[in-house]
């Protein structure tokens, strides 16, 4: 049931509609859940709020079920484990036209509602917490945390996608329930937390900031988050939601360093210095590889990026990108790719005769290498652009 019907049904029954509910995901929390909910309690009705607290649990085996049924809480059991996983089943459950999450462990300012709720009230889809700008309080973030991840995956986040949020990994924020619903958010572990900013971005959803403050967790237990693990998931999902930076960046960088590398050794002197360092025929099958790998990424970076806006995982390409694909149709890239490697067996020609004009004699390595290897070089690109031409074509399938 989406949140307007939720609170047409709320309305039909009697009931006051809620504007905010509060969605904190539980595994084995008894040692923190009641501090965390009699907050949130406390603030919404500071802050004269209709809310509620949604507790949802992931199979707790110390009885935090039963400590939040006793405080007025909404327990919803989910039974796939994971942060993503209880964190979607809660948001899905919730009865607010506003959702705030956050951990359940007392490092979060629950206590303190207002700024999010402010921010949804003035517009935004998604409201982060930064607590870098709110205050970390001694011990509460760990040394690789605070100086390393957050700071990397956070700058990683801007540059990928352009998001305007300094603590991209801010456990506590809050958003538009019908909006986040609309993400088709997937993710069942941490990297839920990047899924969310990420794909809101991509849908263009208004973003905003709130200080918040980070103190110690209340638990003596050690945390479910795991540093090495959860950050390389986080940095994975970035990544494969970036072709650009995972793929066509680094292999467009590839491609341009190695056809300037083979062109320039490939006329010319039969080595050419580099100070005290000599380039000859290995270096240039050196960069003639370099070029070859260059281009597969390069279209691969293409296909990923048209497979996943047909998914609708990735929002559709830009202008720019929709008319490279409208000229790159699959019979001009046939023809092209047609016409290189047509080129390419032009070149192995040309050296089969230059050897049969010495009688098929031994031949100088260096001398002779030179046009075999940009004929090589003229095939694989052909095939390639014909794969990939082919392979574009499957992925717009139904878009003409």
């Amino acid at each position: 049931m989406t949140s307007s019907s939720t609170v047409q049904a709320d309305r039909q029954a009697g009931q006051e509609a809620v504007e905010l509910s509060v969605v904190l995901p539980c595994l084995n929390e008894a040692e923190t859940l009641e501090t965390c909910i009699r907050k949130a309690q406390s603030s919404l009705a500071e802050l004269g709020v209709v809310g509620e607290v949604v507790v949802a649990d992931n199979g707790s085996t110390d009885g935090s079920q039963d400590i939040a049924r006793d405080l007025g809480a909404r327990v919803i059991d989910v039974p796939r484990r994971g942060y993503g996983a209880a964190l979607i089943a809660g948001i899905e459950a919730s009865r607010g036209d506003y959702v705030l999450m956050a951990d359940a462990d007392d490092s979060y300012a629950l206590e303190n509602l207002g700024g999010f709720l402010e921010g949804l009230r003035g517009g935004s889809d998604l409201v982060m917490g930064n607590r870098f700008k709110g205050g970390i309080e001694p011990g509460a973030m760990p040394f690789l945390h605070k100086y390393l991840g957050n700071p990397v995956l956070s700058m990683l986040g801007r540059l990928f996608f352009r998001i305007p949020v300094g603590d991209f990994h801010c456990g506590m924020r809050a958003f538009r329930r019908d909006r986040l619903l609309e993400l088709g958010l997937r993710t069942s572990g941490m990297e839920f937390a990047s899924e969310m900013v990420v794909r809101a971005s991509l849908s263009h959803y208004r973003i905003t900031e709130v200080p918040t403050t980070l103190r110690p967790d209340g638990r003596t237990r050690a945390p479910h988050l795991r540093t090495w693990r959860d950050g390389w998931r986080h940095l994975r999902f970035l990544l494969a939601f970036s072709p650009r930076w995972l793929l066509y960046y680094p292999s467009l960088a590839m491609q341009l360093i190695g056809l300037v590398g083979m062109v320039w050794l490939a006329v010319g002197p039969s080595t050419r210095m580099v100070g005290d360092v000599g380039l000859g025929i290995h270096s240039m099958l050196a960069f003639a590889t370099m070029f070859v790998v260059g281009t597969q990424g390069v279209g691969l970076a293409v296909i990923a990026r048209s497979y996943a806006a047909h998914l609708k995982l990735l929002p559709p390409p830009s202008e720019k990108f929709e008319r490279i694909f409208t000229r790159l149709s699959l019979e001009k890239g046939l023809v092209i790719g047609g016409i290189l490697m047509v080129l390419g067996i032009g070149f192995f020609i040309a050296a089969v005769s230059s050897w049969g004009a010495t009688g098929f004699g031994a031949l100088d390595v260096v001398q002779s290498m030179r046009i075999p290897i940009v004929g090589m070089v003229l095939c694989v690109t052909g095939f390639q652009l014909i794969i990939v031409s082919f392979t574009l074509s499957l992925t717009r399938i139904g878009e003409d």
